[in-house]
């Protein structure tokens, strides 16, 4: 029988399967029969059987008057009958479906037999897929099924209809678990039987026996209890278990990643799921106790009329709600299932997991179902759930009292009502004082939307509500970051505010908000200052508007003040110079006061200084009785032994007193030796002292107390701080402020601030009458009553704890449900701890003092029962204690204490495997109830029950978690629902700050994907963790960039309010994440703080604001503006773009003055800015004029001589006057209009000095000859104003004579007050001088520009170095260093060597440090990477052999990167044989790719292309952006390099197609502009345009020009030039240059001004001298550099009109000397210079002379117009030889011979010169000798550097005889010149080179001895030269290599020689050195080249090669040198 039942329950359950899968698909009834042949006897039965179902079904069927085919599942559910149980079950024939269920029995008894039950998993699988292959069995099974159904049901709705209570009155539905558990209290009558149980129970009389019987009954019992019990788990609760979670995984899809690397964000049901497949330990057992065996808490404790309940919301229990929630697991239309591959099956399957046969089964039928077939599997069971838990949890009308009739047949609705419906009835809120504050927190928290229209937006009611009830002081905090900006619009009108309108509320919301608004007005705006301060309340403002003064210099003013000598009038000293001579000169007062008795007496007469004369008498009775001891620090202070000895206590205040420096560096900062002197009680002293050095720069840092007005967690130990060391700050804005006190006592763990406040705001410290602190009345605020609705927060439950303890206690320890709400909250847990105690406590002295006062005397069935049972439970068991309390209570109290009682013992027993069965079942449970509860199928609020368990489980598994992919899938797929449960509480926790550290350990690699992927919630905070622990957090920038990056692109496109809380990584933006900016323009917040942090950023940051900006604005609005248009903006519209900025009017320029002068203008802007103000306004004030500042130079001269005879003129003439002093020039016309036109210049000796002083930035533009007429009385009294003018060496020369006629050098600080004129110190005086004059002002010398020249240089090095102690003088050398001869290094190595440490800091030149370097290792044989890093720039001089042995002595990634890192932070570059050796050796090695990053650009730059094209995308990448970062090395290459570099970055980084973006432009740096033509053409033309002046700064080759200039013709561009303006001008500015002649010839006439072309031409010189333009020159060679000029010539010579044919140049266009030195002397024409009158003329000599473009012709006539100036070559003076320069080169042979080359400043300017020939050479060799009267051995280094080009012109037979030691010394600077010398002479002099006494035979000569003899190692002899190995080749320089005769070359290098080459070397190889190598020697070089040109080998050469080789031999041996040069 009951076999029977368990078939007919199964097929019944099965039939409703099938019923309810009826409205999804029709199942057929037909059965394919088999023919009669073959046709069976059972199968004949079981179609027999299956006909006759059908026939009882029909016949049921037509009980119904319609009688109906088939009836579906929700048919009959409909059926008011079947809900009600009423005619439909009655009508049904029982009997006649007991019998067809004896016929099913018998039929399915050899099925059975047969496994039919081990294969009903997979029969039901079939049936519910809809396959119709299932078999008979299954057609049976089905059928029965589905046609006995029916009956189930309707039995099930009858059940249910009994169980319901008629006469219950309540409107909430009755659940499940409530009819189990929580039934009403209309239904004791049901708990009679419990009841009178629990009664016998509590009247038992146990004795102690009977209970320790008892106890020991249970521990024999129990273990065997658990056993049979676990047995009876792993048995049926394993496999049910399974089968559930096998559902649960397919309906409940895991987010996963997909191929972008996104996923979608999973819920809490997902989490779980994912939780459970990763093993993650939820541990849920507590969870399922609270949410099911916790007492539902009633207002009331106890029944009365009085008690009323409040609404509450009711949920529909219809399963309608879940098919209209697409999110909802129980959904029957599932479309989204998980895969087989994702569900335990698939373990079961292939991994072979261990299961039951029926599960496994269950698995093998699913696996070969597809996906359509499983989502019907899935459909079909849904429908069967529905099926049997609609009768059971449909909301049935017949249970709330009369029955109702049957409604008719319809939609059916939800019934619920919203929270605005029940409580938050805004509209109701007109009295703000009878609104609960837990109401307003209620609302605020779950009817969020509403909640901010209805009270965030009523100004007037969010003000009353805080006003009326101190709770609700968060409320403004809230409004504030809920509503962003409206916040301030609304609140901070200031315009609006009066004194009986300001609110302190509105006051403390402006000044968080809108702080620097409102500081500036208050600061000035008296009026509005008076109006907010007019309110006490907002006395807590704080105000700097002055800068703090300047701490007086008391050793200054005991100088000053205590001069005793001049104490004559006693009247004249006042009592405070008496007392601070005292207290800081107490000896000289008591010397010099105290023993004059005649002042003293004098001094006594004034009654306010009588006590001086007790003072003199104590001081003078008490003299020392010995001499006073000396106190030496070194020997007293002995810091380094007081932590192994004891140090007396007077001792340490002695040396606190005399050596604080030293005594916080060794004491305050060792904090061992600290805490060991603070031991000593009279030692405590230290603590504060060493603190307060220590905190006094930290307090500002840490106590940032506007902050905390913010709801933000502060460290406790800040806060401790900042109480105790800045307590009256803290005082102010901490105990004062009642928002800020509130907000830190949300942390319970700051509940001692209470204390301190109340002691040190003292008696009535705003507190009120009849107030507690801050006017806390606990009274009215602590309505313990209201708590039950909504809970307190964290302040206010602190506050009534302290201060309400009595009625704390009695309302709430006492209320359990009250209580336990609080102990669920994060920060309320502490409550349930201080109740137990306080309990506790009274129990204990309750007993104590009587035992009939126990608080247990009333009688209590369930307590009394829990004790006699010797139960230990901590329940409160007052609730269930109460008269009335349900027995529901009493039952789930027993039940609970039960479990918890059982529980330790349960732990000990259960076996790992059922303890694991356990937690996944309970696991699952909780999945189950999360999906009911999200359904709206229960309320037993599980989701805020299990967030803690979820939260700690999570916590857990990050940390043991080593598989960052399974983090990732946490924190990038889950992130939104673990941020929610962080915020379902009002505070955070420290689990939820433990996640959101995990997001900031996220690997780079993976940020983008997971921060982009999280929800604002989180991101906001992430974004407060960084903002509090930034200084403490540790990211490298690309990190921080990246993290930027996803926040600028994705999190601000979709929430803008983020945009503030970003200011902490806003100097980490891209420009190009700035341009991805939603639009926020008109967001005044935004606006805002951008222009308030906005000078903290970088130019193009800066600039990316400004365009993203510029979106919003036009030209109309931007008029429409008004004149405060600039103000209004602020600092952003100076970053506007220049076709926006230009927009704006004069007007509105001359009122935004300050903003836009606050701010760094561009030069274009600075340009518009000065024409239009200067143009437009002709009364300027003084004032004005002023803060324009260098803006004047920028303007038109004319429009400033309008003011000559103003007050403004003098400070434009100061302004002009800074500009030219700083470099900035401007117009010629500028210069000479406002101060060179006067005649006073006529005659310069009539001059005044301070008019001198005032010309002095104009001097040098006056010439040699006008400071010659200069005297020393004019010169010497502004030496100061001349030290600073870069007057050239000759102006200088003349300055330095005239001043130091009297005035000589050799006195102390004389040679630095020179400044930059030390240029034109003499040589020969230089020599005179001591070394220490000489060491004292190097530091000086080295400041100035141009500075030293070479032969000065090379006195000073040799006159120091030559003396024995400047081995002790490195530190002051140092400036000189790279000027310092090698051979004087090399004699002194092993003496520099006795402090390496002195000798490591040294910024020492190549050849020096491998000099010093080899000195080193002599007594180091084992050089390890330690030694070698201590080594300091020595360690640069390594050879390749020491750095091979050393990285394969440690080869380590850590080793290797210590290395790399040191080399890349060497200030000197590294030569290129060390960057090479560094490559080869580090290649092989299995981490190479991973030095990318630590080589640094220098040395990645010299990686050959071969290795380079080979990189990957990310590799690359590394490398674009270390040459980005460090572009100086990159500018270093040769052009070749460059090309082929960018050309293999631009493809491999996928920008070789499609339009050239600003964002790859910008991306390439300074590489933008070597890009391909092809790529550069498609440069997007906006911006090209917006981005001009920035684009200016590149360097461009030719063709490039070419492109640039057909750009700005461009339509879409500028247009054709003869429509340009002043404007477009001013923007293409140099780019001008790059116009062909035949375009430019077309620009209007009138445009091109002389002025124009004066800019032009100093823009263009200005970028050539920066650090791009002059690396950009110094890479052209001579063609392009002579093209370029071609067109600078041109534009000057064409628009001034000395192109047109036979018109005169006007005057006014004549050159002049400004003019020359503001555009180039041979840009104008022979005939106009020439022309130039005498003074003219003389004045630019020395600028011909250094013009490198004038033609011989051009320089013969001008030395013809020099001989008409100054007579006969006989008759030219030193300073005119001197300013003759390249001109020189002109003079014939015998003029050479008559001039006078006394002084080596005149050879000097001669020997520069590179274009003499060989017979002028002679000439002047002589006439050197001649005029100094020395032979040539004589000659010292100084002079040999200064003849420079004329050494060439001495004999090679004297040249022999020069001093060899001297000439070693001159080596290192002639060895950078292009010697013309024969070859006898290069031979001579490499002869002086090898003397003994210089650097020896050239055998030894190693590379550091190449490299500083340079191009004379051209000189060497053949058989030296073939001689050559590695390292000596690595130290030749291309100069050398390029001057060796081309036939020596090809003789005396051999192929491997040649391949020894570094790429420089081989470059430097000439067409004729080329030309003459063998076909062998070609191929080698070849090879070096092709490391960069990256060209196939041109095996061949230049000649026949070997394809044409005439024997096999030549083949043999050309493979030999292949492999050869490959081995090598």
């Amino acid at each position: 029988m009951l076999l029977r039942m368990q078939i007919f329950f199964a097929l019944c359950i099965l039939g409703m399967v099938c019923e309810a899968a009826r409205p999804v698909r029709s199942l057929s009834r037909a059965v394919s029969r088999k023919g009669p042949a073959d046709a069976s006897k059972f199968d004949r039965n079981i179609e027999e059987l299956i006909e006759r179902i059908h026939d009882l079904s029909n016949e049921n069927h037509n009980v119904d008057a319609n009688a109906r085919g088939g009836i579906s599942a929700e048919e009959i559910l409909e059926d008011p009958n079947v809900r009600t149980g009423g005619t439909v079950l009655e009508g049904i024939d029982l009997s006649a479906y007991y019998g067809v269920l004896g016929k099913v029995f018998a039929m399915y008894r050899p099925l059975i037999e047969d496994g039919f039950i081990e294969n009903l998993p997979k029969t039901f699988v079939c049936i519910l897929s809809g396959r119709t292959d299932c078999g008979l069995e299954a057609e049976l099974t089905k059928t029965v099924s589905l046609e006995l159904g029916k009956p189930l049901l309707s039995l099930l709705s009858s059940v249910k209809s009994q169980t319901c209570t008629r006469s219950s009155t309540s409107s909430e539905p009755s659940l499940f678990q409530r009819s189990y558990l929580r039934v009403d209290d209309s239904t004791v009558e049901q708990f009679s039987v419990f009841q009178e149980i629990m009664t016998a129970l509590s009247h038992l009389s146990l004795s102690d026996k009977v209970m320790s019987a008892w106890t020991g009954l249970i521990d024999m019992a129990f273990p065997a209890i658990v056993t049979h019990c676990s047995e009876f788990i792993l048995t049926f609760l394993q496999t049910p278990m399974d089968y559930v979670k096998i559902a649960l995984q397919f309906g409940i899809a895991i987010p996963a990643l997909d191929q972008n690397e996104q996923c979608q964000q999973g819920d809490l049901k997902q989490l779980l799921m994912w939780g459970i497949r990763h093993n993650v330990s939820w541990s849920f057992g507590d969870t399922i106790l609270d949410m099911f065996l916790t007492p539902e808490s009633t207002l009331c404790s106890y029944p009365d009329p009085d008690c009323q309940s409040l609404p509450t919301v009711s949920f529909s229990r219809t399963l309608k709600a879940v098919e209209d929630n697409p999110t909802a697991l129980l959904r029957c239309d599932h479309d989204n299932l998980a895969r087989f591959n994702d569900t335990l099956c698939a373990d079961i399957i292939t991994v072979g997991l261990q299961s039951s046969s029926t599960l496994s089964t269950f698995c093998n039928a699913l696996s070969i179902l597809n996906p359509t077939e499983v989502e019907q599997v899935w459909s079909n069971t849904c429908h069967v759930i529905q099926a049997l838990l609609l009768p059971l949890l449909e909301d049935r009308s017949d249970c709330s009292g009369d029955m109702p009739a049957a409604p008719p047949p319809g939609p059916r609705v939800s019934r619920s009502l919203s929270l605005s419906q029940l409580l938050c009835n805004y509209g109701n809120w007109t009295n703000a004082s009878d609104v609960d504050a837990g109401l307003v927190t209620l609302c605020s928290e779950n009817d969020r939307q509403k909640f901010i229209l209805a009270v965030c937006s009523n100004i007037q009611l969010m003000q009353a509500l805080m006003n009326n009830n101190p709770n609700n002081s968060w409320l403004w905090n809230f409004c504030v970051n809920s509503s962003d900006g409206y916040m301030v619009s609304q609140f901070c009108r200031y315009q609006t505010w009066t004194a009986e309108t300001v609110d302190p509320t509105m006051v403390a919301v402006c000044w968080d908000q809108d702080k620097e608004r409102l500081k500036i007005l208050l600061c000035q705006n008296l009026d509005f200052f008076t109006v907010v301060f007019s309110h006490v309340d907002n006395n807590w403002l704080q105000l700097n508007c002055t800068e703090a003064p300047a701490q007086p210099d008391i050793n200054s003013l005991v100088a000053a003040s205590c001069q005793y000598s001049e104490w004559r009038n006693v009247m004249e000293i006042t009592i405070e110079m008496i007392s601070m001579c005292i207290q800081n000169d107490d000896k000289g007062f008591v010397l010099e006061v105290c023993a004059n008795a005649t002042f003293l007496n004098e001094l006594l007469r004034n009654s306010a200084t009588v006590w001086v004369g007790e003072y003199c008498t104590v001081s003078l009775n008490s003299p020392p009785t010995n001499p006073p001891v000396v106190f030496s620090i070194p020997d007293w202070c002995n810091y380094d032994k007081w932590s192994k000895v004891l140090v007396d206590p007077s001792m340490v205040e002695l040396c606190w007193r005399h050596d604080q420096m030293g005594f916080n560096k060794n004491v305050c900062c060792n904090m061992p030796l600290l805490e060991k002197l603070t031991l000593e009680p009279q030692n405590e002293w230290l603590m504060s002292v060493c603190v307060d050095k220590e905190t006094k720069d930290i307090l500002p840092q840490v106590c940032k107390y506007s902050d905390w007005n913010k709801p933000i967690i502060v460290d406790m130990t800040d806060l401790a701080l900042c109480a105790e060391l800045d307590s009256l700050n803290f005082t102010q804005k901490v105990c004062a402020n009642t928002t800020v006190l509130q907000n830190l006592l949300a942390n319970p763990d700051n509940t001692w601030l209470l204390a301190y406040c109340a002691n040190h705001t003292g008696p009535g410290g705003g507190g009120g009458q009849g107030g507690g602190l801050m006017g806390f009345k606990p009274v009215e605020q602590c309505q313990y009553h209201s708590w039950t609705v909504a809970l307190p927060d964290t302040s206010l439950l602190t506050l009534c704890w302290d201060y309400d303890q009595a009625n704390f206690v009695s309302s709430i320890c006492t209320n359990t449900g009250l209580l336990s709400l609080l102990t669920k909250e994060p920060y309320s847990l502490w409550v349930g701890t201080l109740c137990t105690t306080y309990t506790n406590y009274t129990k204990g002295n309750s007993q104590g003092k009587s035992n009939n006062t126990s608080t247990d005397s009333q009688p209590c069935l369930v307590r009394d029962i829990v004790r006699r049972l010797n139960w230990t439970c901590t329940a409160d068991f007052s609730s269930a204690c109460q008269p009335g309390s349900s027995q529901t209570q009493a039952l789930q109290l027993l039940l609970r204490c039960g479990v918890k009682a059982l529980q330790h013992r349960l732990e000990g027993l259960l076996t790992p495997h059922t303890a694991s069965v356990v937690d996944q079942a309970t696991s699952v449970a909780v999945v189950l109830l999360v999906a009911l509860e999200e359904s709206q199928m229960m309320s037993l609020r599980v989701t805020e029950n299990i967030r803690f368990n979820v939260l700690k489980s999570v916590v857990l598994y990050l940390e043991k978690e080593t598989n960052f992919d399974n983090k990732r899938i946490l924190l990038q797929c889950f992130g939104k629902v673990l941020t929610s449960l962080m915020q379902t509480g009002r505070l955070g926790n420290s689990d939820g700050f433990f996640l959101i550290k995990e997001y900031f350990r996220i690997p780079l690699a993976s940020l983008r994907a997971v921060l982009g992927a999280v929800d604002i919630t989180t991101v906001r905070q992430i974004l407060q963790y960084f903002s509090r622990n930034q200084g403490t957090l540790q990211f490298t920038d690309d990190y921080l960039g990246t993290m930027v990056s996803v926040l600028f692109q994705t999190h601000l496109v979709r929430d803008g309010s983020l945009f503030p809380e970003l200011v902490p990584l806003l100097s980490l933006v891209n420009p190009a994440d700035i341009q991805s900016l939603p639009p926020l323009q008109t967001n005044l917040i935004v606006r805002n703080t951008i222009n308030s942090n906005i000078r903290s950023l970088s130019v193009e940051q800066r600039r990316a604001f400004g365009r993203w900006y510029s979106r919003a604005l036009s030209s109309l609005n931007m008029t429409a503006g008004g004149p405060s248009f600039i103000r209004d903006t602020g600092n952003l519209i100076v970053y506007l773009p220049f076709h926006s900025f230009q927009h704006l009017s004069p007007a509105q320029l001359l009122v935004g003055m300050d903003v836009l002068l606050m701010n760094t203008l561009s030069q274009l802007q600075q340009q518009f800015v000065a024409d239009s103000l200067i143009r437009t306004f002709r009364n300027l004030t003084v004032e004005q004029f002023r803060r324009l500042g260098n803006l004047t130079c920028l303007s038109d001269p004319k429009d400033l001589l309008v003011y000559r005879n103003s007050e403004a003129f003098s400070v434009i003439q100061d302004n002009i006057r800074t500009c030219v002093a700083q470099g900035l020039r401007g117009p010629s016309d500028m210069i000479s209009s406002l101060f060179l036109n006067g005649s006073e210049l006529q005659s310069p000796g009539s001059l005044s000095a301070g008019r001198v002083s005032q010309l002095a930035p104009f001097l040098p533009w006056l010439g040699v000859d006008f400071l010659q007429k200069l005297s020393q009385s004019q010169l010497s009294p502004v030496l100061t104003a001349l030290a600073s003018v870069p007057f050239t060496p000759a102006q200088a020369s003349v300055i330095v004579d005239k001043v130091s006629l009297n005035n000589s050098l050799s006195q102390p600080g004389q040679l630095q007050k020179l400044g930059s004129l030390v240029s034109g110190v003499k040589v020969e005086t230089l020599w005179n001088l001591p070394s220490d004059i000489l060491l004292s002002s190097l530091p000086d010398i080295a400041l100035h520009t141009p500075g030293l020249n070479p032969p000065q240089a090379n006195t000073i090095t040799t006159k120091l170095w030559d003396s024995p102690e400047v081995t002790g003088w490195l530190d002051k050398v140092e400036p000189l260093l790279p000027s310092t001869p090698l051979l004087s290094v090399l004699t002194r190595a092993s003496l520099l060597l006795t402090n390496r440490t002195l000798a490591g800091r040294q910024a020492w030149n190549t050849q020096q440090a491998k000099t010093l370097f080899k000195e080193a290792v002599k007594t180091m044989p084992n050089l390890s990477a330690e030694t070698f890093l201590a080594l300091g720039s020595i360690a640069r001089g390594v050879s390749c052999t020491a750095l091979r042995q050393l990285f394969r002595d440690k080869p380590t990634f850590s080793s290797v990167q210590s290395v790399l890192a040191f080399m890349n932070k060497q200030s000197v570059p590294l030569h290129s044989s060390l960057k090479k050796c560094i490559i080869e050796e580090l290649y092989y090695f299995d981490f190479f790719s991973e030095l990318l990053g630590e080589f640094g650009a220098q040395i990645t730059l010299a990686l050959p292309v071969s290795t380079i094209k080979k990189f990957p995308a990310d590799m690359m990448d590394t490398l674009r952006k270390m040459i980005v970062k460090d572009s100086h090395h990159f500018l270093l290459l040769p052009s070749t390099k460059q090309d082929v570099l960018v050309d293999k970055m631009v493809q491999r980084l996928g920008m070789y197609t499609g339009e050239f973006t600003e964002d790859e432009f910008r991306s390439l740096g300074i590489m933008a502009t070597y890009v391909v033509d092809e790529v550069f053409v498609q440069l997007v033309r906006s911006f090209f345009v917006e981005s001009l002046e920035f684009l200016r700064e590149f360097c461009y080759n030719s063709s490039k020009r070419d492109i640039v200039a057909q750009i700005l013709q461009e339509p879409g561009t500028f247009g054709p030039v003869q429509n340009w303006t002043p404007e477009t001008l001013n923007q293409v500015d140099r780019f001008l240059f790059f116009l062909p002649k035949e375009t430019l010839q077309q620009i209007p006439q009138a445009l091109m001004t002389q002025g124009r072309i004066e800019r032009l031409f100093l823009s263009q010189r200005r970028w050539e001298s920066g650090a791009v333009g002059a690396l950009c020159i110094q890479g052209r060679d001579q063609v392009e550099q002579t093209k370029l000029f071609e067109r600078q010539q041109f534009v000057l010579q064409n628009f001034l009109g000395f192109l047109k044919v036979g018109q005169v140049t006007p005057p006014a266009l004549m050159p002049t000397c400004e003019k020359l030195h503001a555009t180039q002397p041979s840009a104008w024409s022979t005939d106009s210079l020439t022309g130039m009158s005498s003074a003219a003329f003389s004045c630019s000599l020395e600028l011909f002379g250094q013009d490198p473009f004038f033609s011989s012709y051009q320089q013969k006539l001008l030395l013809q117009k020099t001989k008409e100036i100054y007579g006969a070559a006989r008759s030219f003076s030193s300073s005119v030889i001197t300013q003759l320069g390249r001109i020189a080169s002109q003079l014939s042979v015998a003029e050479l011979s008559v001039i006078r080359l006394s002084e080596l400043s005149t050879i000097s300017a001669l020997g520069a010169v590179s274009t003499w020939n060989s017979r002028q050479l002679a000439v002047l060799s002589s006439s050197v000798l001649n005029s100094t009267q020395m032979g040539p051995s004589q000659l010292a280094s100084s002079t040999l550097v200064a003849m420079g080009h004329i050494l060439c012109g001495i004999k090679d037979s004297d040249m022999r005889s020069l001093n060899a030691v001297e000439f070693s010394k001159a080596v290192l600077w002639l060895g950078r010149l292009r010697l013309s010398c024969s070859e006898e002479q290069q031979q001579a002099l490499t002869g002086l080179l090898s003397h003994s006494l210089a650097f020896g035979p050239i055998s030894s000569w190693g590379p550091e001895v190449f490299i500083e003899v340079g191009a004379l190692a051209a000189g060497l002899p053949d058989m030296a030269m073939s001689s050559l190995v590695k390292e000596q080749i690595e130290g030749f320089t291309p100069l050398a290599v390029s001057l060796i005769r081309a036939d020596k070359f090809a003789v005396v290098f051999d192929p491997a020689q040649i391949s020894m080459f570094s790429y420089e070397q081989a470059k430097a190889v000439t067409e004729a050195q080329r030309l003459l190598l063998s076909p062998v020697q070609l191929t080698a070089m070849s090879m070096v080249l092709t490391v960069w040109d990256d060209k196939p080998v041109d095996f061949r050469g230049r000649s026949p090669g070997l394809a044409l080789c005439p024997s096999p031999l030549c083949h043999l041996l050309g493979l030999l040198m292949v492999l050869l040069v490959s081995a090598l």
